[in-house]
């Protein structure tokens, strides 16, 4: 079997074979770079901007290293938003699925005990917002005494957002015998202090960031007046007529506004933004990434966590304030090998003076274009016409190849029937034509408990489950829904 360039790392085949499913073929520079250390379980900071595979970066090396037997956390990642937290820890549930590795996310906006309880199970791998993992650690639901490694992710998002008082608080609380890894995309004084505290002799991987923002991305920008921008916006995407595009704005209410406007003149859109309901934001998340519709008006709530392949167009409706931005929000389009275009709206002399501090930051000049004529709209009016009117293509789930040979079942029995993992992977594993390696994750709550069933035998498994008794109890089963 190819088990493509990851190879080399010498990861077992349980996660190999997950890579392999998931179309990880080879290693971008910052996985080369950084696997080699983190597998040999040594403390690490990386330099490196959004869109460069850092997330598998530290989720291949996680899952590779931590003890499926251990039933406590061994590694903690911090996010700096909860949108990135959740796409970290599916990232990670998809890597370390067949290695039946967990992993749990714990953030705010979403009830504590449920948390709790969560955490009361097998948990290899906590994700989690600062505000949030502390309040588990101060009372007490998060176990730390088996944590060997430590993630913070987004270090410098971390220090914007205030959180980094926060997670000293968190590092002072995890035993001081862990590997740490520290990415960011800046290195301002205040994280390398963190670093000097808090690593040991970390070794120092920096990718460039020009690569990554020109390698893939075309880069285009217009000068006009607020008050045209609107006008500019339907004729700038009548002409670009994007697959799928994010249009950024600076704050909540610009977003609502857009939105509505965009709605009312026929477009296939939503809007994300922090004012929302949590679940509400998932929703949205969920409801693009799958393509059910083309455009998204958000704030930058959206520039960090969303990992959605092949969005075509990002346009800055509003120009970001801080040069970080402009990397993160255009890192959203020429991911995953694709080519992607970013469009920025400038409104002439009080916003221009921004955009050369930009350019110094990315290292290149954004080409001035001059806005389309009337007649390109027009010629461009019916093809665009007929794309927002058509229903789109679903896309794919990440991870859908992987988990397709997978059935979750569903049994009516958990701790109040003193049921244990080992119960049912003992009695699961004795099944004709069943192996141990077949039993993915069990989650064993009060009064029920979900296994899944890898490799295809969930049917042989739930046949044969309804007749066979666990520990002398014969419960009921069927396949989980949920």
């Amino acid at each position: 079997m190819n088990i493509n360039g990851f190879q080399q790392y010498k990861l077992s085949p349980e996660i190999t074979d997950a890579l392999e499913r998931l179309h990880y073929t080879t290693p971008t520079e910052v996985q080369e770079k950084v696997l080699p250390v983190a597998l040999e379980e040594k403390d690490i900071i990386v330099k490196s901007q959004t869109g460069s595979g850092k997330t598998a970066a530290f989720g291949i090396p996680l899952c590779e290293l931590v003890e499926w037997k251990e039933n406590k956390p061994q590694a903690l990642v911090l996010t700096p938003t909860r949108e990135l937290a959740a796409q970290v820890q599916e990232d990670i549930t998809n890597i370390g699925r067949l290695k039946r590795i967990k992993a749990v996310a714990v953030y705010g906006k979403q009830p504590f005990h449920r948390q709790k309880l969560e955490l009361k199970q097998k948990t290899h791998i906590v994700v989690g917002t600062p505000g949030r993992v502390l309040d588990h650690l101060e009372k007490g639901t998060l176990t730390v005494d088996a944590l060997r490694y430590l993630i913070i992710d987004e270090a410098d998002e971390m220090l914007n957002m205030g959180f980094i008082e926060q997670v000293e608080a968190i590092i002072n609380k995890l035993p001081s015998q862990r590997t740490t890894m520290l990415f960011s995309a800046t290195l301002p004084p205040d994280i390398k202090s963190l670093s000097d505290r808090y690593m040991d002799h970390p070794e120092r991987v920096e990718i460039a960031a020009s690569g990554l923002t020109a390698e893939k991305i075309e880069h285009a920008l217009y000068v006009t007046p607020e008050r045209e921008k609107l006008s500019l916006l339907y004729d700038v995407t009548t002409v670009e007529n994007p697959d799928s595009c994010i249009i950024f704005c600076r704050t909540q209410e610009r977003v609502e506004d857009l939105f509505e406007r965009l709605d009312r003149a026929g477009y296939p859109c939503d809007k994300l933004h922090g004012g929302m309901v949590q679940e509400d934001r998932f929703e949205v998340m969920e409801d693009f990434k799958r393509g059910t519709f083309r455009y998204l008006v958000a704030t930058d709530v959206a520039a960090r966590g969303i990992d959605i392949e092949n969005i075509t167009h990002v346009i800055n409706y509003d120009l970001p304030m801080e040069k970080e931005s402009y990397v993160h929000r255009t890192g959203r389009t020429g991911r995953a090998g694709h080519t992607g275009k970013a469009i920025t709206f400038v409104t002439p002399y009080e916003e221009e003076r921004f955009v050369s501090s930009i350019e110094e930051y990315i290292g290149f000049e954004i080409p001035r274009l001059d806005p389309p004529t009337s007649e390109q709209v027009d010629e461009a009016t019916d093809a665009f016409k007929e794309k927002v009117s058509e229903v789109p293509d679903l896309k794919e789930e990440k991870g859908a190849e992987l988990n397709e040979d997978i059935m979750k079942l569903y049994f009516n029995g958990g701790k109040k029937k003193k049921l244990r993992a080992v119960d049912f992977v003992g009695t699961i594993a004795k099944l004709d034509g069943v192996e141990a390696s077949d039993i993915g994750i069990i989650t064993i709550q009060d009064i029920l408990t979900y296994v899944e069933i890898l490799n295809g035998k969930g049917p042989t498994v739930l046949k044969q489950m309804k007749y066979t008794t666990i520990k002398g109890k014969q419960l009921k089963v069927h396949e989980a829904r949920n």
